[in-house]
């Protein structure tokens, strides 16, 4: 089958390689799409110690075709996506029968947008962060996909102001179509707030810009921390002050989530796609490539240039 490999030179290639076979509490897909994601760029730069050549791809939708052992045999033939390890930019990819969520109703290219995005911004809105009617919710990385989620399921939570926050001005226009009452660009971050405090703020970039979030939570507000876009270099907080404001610092971990708690992670999953699936979300996917553009595809989510989210078409 092809796939496309990141070599040991750090470059792509279309290669043939070996269908893999669905080990036991495994399923087989074949692949129509595949997302990329934030995975996809930590992979390239290095930062997963993960052995190459490595077929690199984390969000695969497409057609059950094979089962493993302790697995039905009447999944074979279902649409899913499925939230995988890597391989998913390959025809073929096995994942966890746990984490191919059913896509009953969504088309395989949404389903491939909604990969492990949609169901890290459900879990991020609803589980971590629990929000509720009222809540101020200031949301990062807003034109993303996380992002373009998140404010929708923050605004049918209830909450009675949302503010995303996008890298450029480039960006303003296409994040407010998702929920957000206000749109605001990095640089403006946080001096147009004036003295605004938010119950809820979702953070995925780390840094100075984590040391300004938690200076704008309001008492018994909750931060969550699900990324280091910005910087990976640590940030010293006080625990002893967030006590003294009854505040929380929370951290999200989706990959972490799929090895300690899968089958938690599917039932946000399957939550989330039944609010896509009705259309009370919308996942909006702004770029198409080919299995022979990976390279480009990953290069231009690290570089900020995409908004919403990106897929690639396989079969």
């Amino acid at each position: 089958m092809k796939a496309a490999v990141l070599d040991t030179d750090d470059t792509f290639r279309i290669s043939e390689i070996a269908e893999p076979e669905p080990g036991p509490g495994e399923v087989a897909i074949r692949v129509a799409y595949a997302g990329v994601q934030y995975g996809d760029v930590l992979v390239r730069a290095g930062h997963f110690p993960i052995p190459r050549p490595f077929v690199p791809g984390f969000e695969a939708a497409g057609e059950i075709v094979a089962v493993g052992a302790d697995v039905a045999g009447n999944r074979i033939g279902e649409q899913v996506v499925a939230l995988v390890g890597g391989g998913a930019y390959a025809e073929i990819v096995t994942a966890p029968a746990a984490l191919a969520i059913r896509a009953a109703g969504v088309n395989p290219r949404t389903a491939a947008g909604f990969g492990w995005v949609t169901p890290t911004a459900y879990d991020l809105i609803t589980t971590v962060t629990a929000v509720h009617p009222g809540d101020r919710v200031l949301i990062h990385a807003a034109a993303g996909g996380v992002g373009s989620s998140a404010g929708q399921f923050a605004a049918a939570a209830g909450a009675a102001r949302i503010v995303g926050i996008v890298g450029n001005s480039g960006q303003l226009d296409y994040a407010r179509r998702f929920g957000y009452h206000e749109v605001l660009t990095r640089e403006q971050f946080p001096d147009a707030l004036r003295a605004d405090t938010f119950d809820v703020i979702l953070d995925p970039i780390g840094g100075p810009t984590r040391l300004a979030n938690l200076d704008r939570l309001a008492p018994h507000g909750r931060i969550a921390v699900y990324g280091n876009i910005a910087t990976f270099d640590p940030v010293q907080v006080s625990v002893n002050d967030l006590l003294a404001q009854g505040k929380s610092l929370l951290t999200y971990n989706s990959n972490l989530a799929a090895q300690t708690h899968p089958q938690r992670l599917a039932e946000s999953a399957a939550r989330a796609m039944a609010l896509v699936a009705d259309g009370s979300v919308r996942i909006d996917i702004t770029a198409e490539y080919t299995l022979a553009d990976v390279e480009t595809a990953i290069a231009n989510l690290a570089d900020g240039v995409t908004q919403g989210k990106s897929i690639v078409r396989i079969g």
